[in-house]
């Protein structure tokens, strides 16, 4: 009997000695739960300096995850085993997460800085009020093209992608709802159509554009329309921006007959386990010294008023990238389609790549 209680003690103490061991080296790392906060984020979508500032400031440690897609975010989360803090989807599959009731309503009494929002990106459809989510980043989707091959008036609509003078020569974004919405749009049709022949009409459409089509690909266009292996594309605006950077002689252009108004916002999964920690994000990023920082170096447009008040003017005056509201108004925004129809889009989209083959 001593024997055993000899042996029960010890495995106590051992099991003692590693739990504090445990303890000092998370300490000592400042990898304790309650210390970190994890982040899910499209690639290439944060200053990597603002994530080092915020752990100097906060004293948490950021773990940093990305995703490629909506979609591919959307099952990563659904399926569980994760425990993001933050994420950072766009309106529509915003809208899918609250109905399938996979992020959390926020405090809004722990929020600082949400005044700092341009009224004109609250409170919209995809979230009444802002009960889940805060704006991050918005943009619009539109044409790249190099002046040395078109001038402005010969790249300005959706159907100048069908000229023959582009053949081989034309970047599409990787994209169902991007490819097939410009599809729609050019016909006169919105990008959340559920008309089935309306969608046979885009999908045939499409097809015909397939001469000019040099590569379907996404964060790879960049590199093309800089070298110039290119001569159009269709981008989102900041990926545009970044483009405009590198080689002066690419322009971008919004279809006057309508395109994409998209928002990136911040929400918290339901399976945050550090909401605190969230929480503080949420504000640092609000700050318009830091939402500024955030804009200039991503290259996509800040909601937040106050600090595009402190950007350079080349940048808070370029309409490319702040649109006037008459611009605004002939845009849409993608709706959440439901699982059918979103596999129909995907389809239809999936048929036009392999008829390029």
């Amino acid at each position: 009997m001593k024997k055993l209680q000899s042996l029960l003690i010890g495995i106590i103490l051992i099991i003692g000695v590693l739990l504090v061991s445990v303890r000092q080296l998370e300490k000592a790392s400042g990898m304790s739960g309650a210390k970190i906060v994890t982040i899910y984020n499209w690639g290439d979508y944060i200053d990597p300096s603002l994530i080092t500032k915020f752990e100097q400031e906060s004293g948490y440690k950021v773990n940093y995850e990305t995703f490629d897609s909506n979609e591919a975010m959307f099952t990563k989360i659904q399926q569980g085993g994760t425990n993001y803090d933050i994420a950072i989807p766009s309106e529509y599959m915003i809208q899918k997460m609250i109905e399938e009731k996979l992020v959390m309503p926020l405090d809004h009494s722990k929020i600082k800085g949400l005044n700092n929002i341009d009224d004109r990106f609250l409170d919209l459809d995809f979230d009444p009020d802002n009960k889940y989510s805060i704006p991050y980043f918005w943009g619009t989707l539109g044409i790249v093209y190099n002046d040395k091959v078109f001038n402005e008036e010969e790249i300005k609509h959706w159907d100048d992608l069908w000229k023959p003078e582009l053949k081989d020569s034309l970047m599409l974004i990787d994209g169902a709802r991007e490819v097939m919405g410009l599809s729609l749009n050019s016909l006169g049709y919105s990008l959340n159509s559920k008309d089935m022949s309306e969608l046979n009409e885009a999908a045939q459409k499409l097809n015909k554009m397939t001469p000019n089509v040099k590569a379907i690909v996404a964060d790879e266009i960049k590199m093309y329309m800089i070298n110039e292996e290119a001569s159009a594309a269709v981008t989102f605006s900041g990926e545009a921006a970044d483009m405009m950077y590198e080689n002066e002689h690419l322009h971008y252009v919004i279809p006057t007959e309508g395109s994409n108004l998209w928002f990136d916002n911040i929400v918290m999964p339901k399976t945050a386990k550090n909401q605190e920690g969230a929480y503080d994000f949420i504000n640092f990023m609000l700050d318009p010294e830091n939402a500024a920082q955030n804009a200039e170096y991503i290259g996509y447009s800040t909601p937040n008023k106050a600090a595009k008040a402190l950007l350079p003017k080349e940048i808070s005056e370029d309409e490319q990238f702040y649109p006037s509201d008459e611009t605004i108004s002939h845009l849409e925004v993608y709706e959440n389609l439901g699982s059918e129809y979103l596999g129909i889009y995907n389809d239809l989209f999936l048929e036009f790549k392999m008829y390029r083959k």
